[in-house]
């Protein structure tokens, strides 16, 4: 879903950057994978064309920026594409941002002509910019570990002058001293981020920044995050299929896949749900309350509550694999819901096995299943009902819909809705054999009168 770029000129950490960057991701987000890759690619015709211009000097500066923007172009399309589609990370161990520096500043052809040949590449989300003494990136490079890394790079890094000069490149452009050019303006870009210390205090400055910027829940640059929750939707209800409920309730629960509205319309289900969830907001002490959503219509909720329904029951590790990028909530605040869902509201059984060291499994009542798949239904349009319900607490939740769409909705407003049909397409209409809207219009009625 993201591209997470690596920059900074050779011996400044970036291979120990991206490996710690790999572990964060594994270890605290919930992509369907982590990727890692790296430009030029040594493994391919292109990347080794790009490469052997350098080393040869024959092809010049233009030429050469021309053939490392090929091999960025044919890595985007052919295989980062693919994987960021699929709710996948990729991390980049050099990308775009080097070629800019490399070939715009020090090779002096001009940061507008480099981003012109690369203008078709891959946008880096985010770019983490690592960055040590020159002396000492030299030192790393020439002597030590670094050395067998690098002996096929050689031509890149012959001098210290050089080196000086890569460094000045990247303070000019990822420093902020010259504008971004465009289209890769886009992206944000954090540093430097000074190798200077330890290997334990590169981690934590790596991991403080990832998390501020995934924490943000930003808009991906390069693929639509509908399509990535579309593909974790349907894995999910795949799987659903092929699984059975725990056996920790009372009564066997009467879940289905195909009429999980239960014979509701859809703002009853919202209105039924809102009023039971406030109820036990209200009952929890004043400590706990700042730490839980107010409203079930809320990233967190929904998330929790939405994953469950397309689940026979999880255990926090899987239940958390099953949010993808997008539904993403930190296993803390995951653990903190399920508690309150389970000893609060009652909307979540937990059981945790007499025997043995498995982990407790969470399981979604079966009357709670409609508010689930109906959160990730309207997700797409979850802050526009929770900016109506803070304004409009005692507000009919009929017309709900009506009123935050308006009679003339702007092109925005249509296009938001029309994501909330295309999920209806994924996850059904809500009653066995009925189709699901096909257009905003059928939408409002779907949502004020039901399936029909």
């Amino acid at each position: 879903m993201y591209l997470i770029t690596i920059e900074g000129g050779d011996g400044s950490g970036k291979g120990i950057a991206t490996k710690m960057l790999e572990e964060i991701l594994l270890e605290e987000f919930t992509f369907s994978g982590i990727w890692v890759t790296g430009e030029p690619r040594r493994d391919h015709p292109l990347g080794k064309l790009a490469v052997d211009s350098v080393r040869t000097g024959d092809a010049g500066p233009v030429k050469e920026a021309s053939l490392f923007a090929a091999d960025r172009l044919d890595h985007s399309h052919a295989w980062i594409l693919p994987r960021l589609n699929q709710g996948k990370a990729v991390i980049s161990e050099r990308n775009v941002h080097s070629s800019l520096v490399y070939q715009g500043i020090v090779g002096k052809i001009g940061l507008s002509e480099v981003a012109r040949l690369n203008s078709a590449a891959c946008i880096p989300d985010l770019c983490l910019w690592v960055d040590c003494d020159p002396i000492v990136a030299l030192h790393r490079i020439t002597h030590g570990t670094l050395r067998e890394a690098v002996l096929d790079k050689q031509e890149y890094f012959e001098t210290n002058e050089l080196q000086q000069k890569i460094r000045v490149g990247y303070a000019t452009l990822l420093g902020g001293e010259v504008p971004m050019p465009k289209p890769f303006n886009k992206g944000v870009v954090v540093g430097p981020i000074l190798n200077d210390g330890t290997k334990a205090d590169l981690r934590l400055k790596i991991q403080k920044e990832v998390r501020k910027f995934l924490h943000r829940h930003p808009i991906p640059l390069n693929i639509e995050s509908e399509d990535v929750e579309h593909v974790m939707l349907e894995k999910a209800l795949k799987g659903e299929r092929g699984q059975t409920t725990l056996k920790v309730l009372d009564t066997s629960p009467k879940r289905s896949s195909k009429n999980w509205l239960h014979g509701e319309k859809p703002w009853q289900v919202m209105k039924h749900a809102n009023s039971l969830y406030q109820e036990a907001y209200c009952a929890i002490p004043d400590d706990q309350a700042k730490n839980i959503p107010k409203s079930p219509i809320s990233h967190t909720v929904i998330s929790v509550i939405g994953t469950l329904s397309l689940l026979p029951g999880a255990e926090v590790s899987s239940l958390r694999k099953w949010f993808g990028p997008v539904r993403v909530v930190s296993s803390r605040h995951t653990h903190r819901m399920l508690k309150f869902f389970h000893e609060q509201s009652g909307w979540v059984r937990t059981h945790k096995p007499l025997k043995g060291k498995d982990a407790a499994r969470s399981e979604l009542r079966a009357e709670w299943q409609a508010f689930g798949r109906l959160g990730l239904v309207i997700w797409p349009l979850k802050e526009e009902f929770a900016k109506w319900q803070d304004e409009n607490p005692e507000g009919q939740w009929r017309n709900s819909l009506s009123a935050i769409v308006g009679k003339n909705p702007s092109a925005e407003m249509v296009q938001t809705m029309e994501k909330c049909v295309a999920r209806l397409e994924v996850l059904g209409s809500g009653m066995m054999d009925v189709v699901p809207p096909s257009n905003v219009d059928e939408f409002r009625k779907w949502w004020r009168q039901g399936p029909s």
